[in-house]
C-alpha cells in the first residue's frame, strides 16, 4: 500500500512539472515549536495538523457537502482538536469536490479556505475547530458560504487574525482540479470498490478505519 501511493505520488508529481505547474511559497515565519502547526502537506493537496512525531497519523478523506462527513465532525471534532493539541495525532485532510456542479463551486471554495488556513501563525488544533465550523454550516446542493462567512468561522475558531484575512481573501491557494484527481486516486488506492465520504486512514498501520465503531479515536491513539 505505501509503495504504491508513493509510486502514484511521483507519477503525480512528474505530470504537474510535464505541464508547467510551480508553488511559490513566500516569507519566512516560523511556528511555535511549543504549539502544533499546520501546513500543506508535500504533495501540495492536503493540509496537515499536528507534530511531525505524533505516534497517531491519520487521513481523512472528506467532501464539505458530505452530510456524513459532518456527521463524523460533530461526533469526533473535538477529540480530534484535543489529541493534535496535546501531541497526540497528526491529521491530514485530504479534500474532494465530487459533489460540486460548478468549477467554482460550494465545495471548491471550501476546501481552498483550508489551504488558505494553512498558515504559519495558526496552529494544527485552532485549524481543526476552523474545519468544525466549516462542516458544520453546511448548505448541500447550495451555494455554501460567502468568503466572509468562511472568515467568521476562523474567528469563531480561535484562528489568528492575520489567517482569519486570508480566509476573507478567497484567493486561490490550491489547483482544485489537480487536488480532486490525486486525493481521488489516493481514496482509490485504499478501497477500490468504497470511495465514499468519510474516509479515515491509519498511516501508521497502512489501514482504514472503522469510524462507525464510538472508540475508533481513542483506541487509535492508545495503541
Amino acid at each position: 500500500m505505501r509503495v504504491s501511493r508513493i509510486l502514484a505520488l511521483l507519477a503525480v508529481a512528474v505530470m504537474l512539472v510535464a505541464a508547467g505547474c510551480t508553488r511559490h511559497v513566500a516569507g519566512t515565519a516560523q511556528p511555535d515549536p511549543q504549539k502544533p502547526p499546520v501546513e500543506v502537506s508535500q504533495d501540495g493537496f492536503g493540509v496537515v495538523a499536528g507534530f511531525e512525531n505524533a505516534p497517531a497519523r491519520i487521513e481523512i478523506f472528506t467532501e464539505p457537502q458530505c452530510p456524513h462527513c459532518a456527521d463524523l465532525q460533530a461526533d469526533f471534532g473535538d477529540q480530534l482538536a484535543y489529541y493534535i493539541g496535546v501531541g497526540q495525532l497528526k491529521v491530514t485532510y485530504r479534500p474532494l469536490t465530487f459533489l460540486d456542479n460548478e468549477t467554482d463551486g460550494h465545495s471548491a471554495r471550501v476546501s481552498n479556505a483550508l489551504f488558505l488556513a494553512a498558515d504559519a501563525d495558526a496552529t494544527g488544533a485552532e485549524f481543526q475547530r476552523f474545519v468544525e465550523e466549516l462542516w458544520a454550516h453546511q448548505q448541500p446542493g447550495g451555494q455554501g458560504p460567502s468568503d466572509d462567512e468562511m472568515a467568521e468561522m476562523a474567528r469563531a475558531a480561535q484562528l489568528p487574525e492575520s489567517t482569519v484575512k486570508r480566509v476573507a481573501t478567497g484567493g486561490s491557494a490550491v489547483n482544485i482540479a489537480d487536488m480532486e484527481v490525486t486525493n481521488f486516486q489516493y481514496l482509490y488506492q485504499i478501497d477500490p470498490l468504497s470511495t465514499g465520504t468519510p474516509t479515515v486512514y491509519d498511516l501508521v498501520h497502512d489501514e482504514r478505519i472503522d469510524i462507525y465503531d464510538d472508540d475508533w479515536l481513542v483506541n487509535l491513539v492508545q495503541s
